[in-house]
């Protein structure tokens, strides 16, 4: 087979082929390269990659080359750990969660006649589409399909992990229990369609009060339960009021109806002898006597 015949089959594959020398230049730059790079071939190829690609200039690129070209090692830049090498946009519907392409790399060594490395190949295949599925079982798993938040399987793993975390590091953790008062006369009223649209709306309101470094979650119906690591007694009855008068000044609009609903709470701290049933637990029996003492406030059992 000729080299114009091989070239020919490396212009029409469906993944990115690139040809280095020793010192990093561009020997070859296929069509699929120069399709989603917008850079042809003519104007790239002799030229350096990192003039052209100066982000790849990083210790762990370099080296990974030094060993191709050495040793004739093969390099694995596998998209969990990297995500891609060459910020190309998505070419189809599959990319919308992700900004830039999702990219899965070979590199490996090439040889001569006499069997001396020469240069080295790149293989950069697109798996956006494959990225983006494992992205949504793993929030099919994880969040709630209507609120968009964590369910009570991923709060439930998170809160023992935390719990752990905090028994061996002696730190403070705690846990607010959210239930939306009087939901069901929402629902009884104007329909569960209007009492979807509440508990996102609450939901998403609980989302910009926390930090980032929280965790929200629907633990069931029109309850939520609130993770807050590194976080004392006190602050989470700051947290728990921010969040009541957040929830109680909120104006919910469903066709030609202005509903306000509010919130009761209930706060548990995590103690050296509290597993994760028990601080659940805590943080219930607080919600329950928010609720039988009148509504819309919060009530915190076990201060640190």
């Amino acid at each position: 087979m000729t080299l114009n015949e091989l070239t020919q089959i490396f212009d029409t594959v469906n993944f990115g082929l690139v040809v280095l020398d020793r010192d990093i230049k561009i020997q070859y730059w296929n069509r699929w390269m120069a399709m989603h790079s917008g850079i042809p071939s003519d104007q790239i190829v002799g030229e350096a990659l990192f003039d052209f690609f100066p982000h790849l200039s990083t210790p762990s690129f370099n080296k990974n080359c030094k060993a191709v070209l050495s040793f004739g090692n093969f390099a694995f830049f596998s998209q969990k750990l990297h995500s891609f090498l060459f910020p190309f946009k998505p070419d189809s519907s599959f990319g919308y969660r992700f900004e830039l392409m999702q990219q899965s790399c070979t590199m490996g060594p090439l040889r001569s006649d006499d069997n001396l490395i020469s240069g080295l190949f790149l293989i950069v295949q697109d798996v956006t589409e494959l990225a983006t599925y494992e992205q949504k079982l793993i929030e099919m798993n994880t969040k709630d399909a209507l609120t968009g938040i964590y369910n009570r399987r991923f709060l439930e793993s998170r809160l023992s992990d935390e719990c752990e975390r905090h028994r061996r590091h002696s730190r403070h953790l705690s846990l607010i229990m959210i239930d939306i008062d009087f939901f069901k006369k929402v629902n009884d009223t104007y329909g569960h369609q209007c009492g979807d649209m509440v508990l996102q709306a609450v939901a998403s309101k609980i989302v910009s009060v926390i930090r980032k470094t929280d965790f929200i979650a629907r633990y069931g119906g029109e309850e939520f339960c609130c993770l807050l690591p590194e976080t004392s007694a006190e602050n989470a009855e700051v947290v728990a009021e921010n969040l009541r008068m957040s929830i109680e000044e909120m104006t919910n609009s469903f066709e030609s109806h202005s509903i306000k609903v509010t919130i009761s709470l209930g706060i548990s701290c995590f103690v050296t002898e509290d597993s994760p049933e028990t601080l659940l637990k805590k943080a219930d029996e607080a919600l329950y006597q928010a609720k039988h003492s009148g509504r819309n406030r919060f009530v915190r059992l076990s201060p640190v």
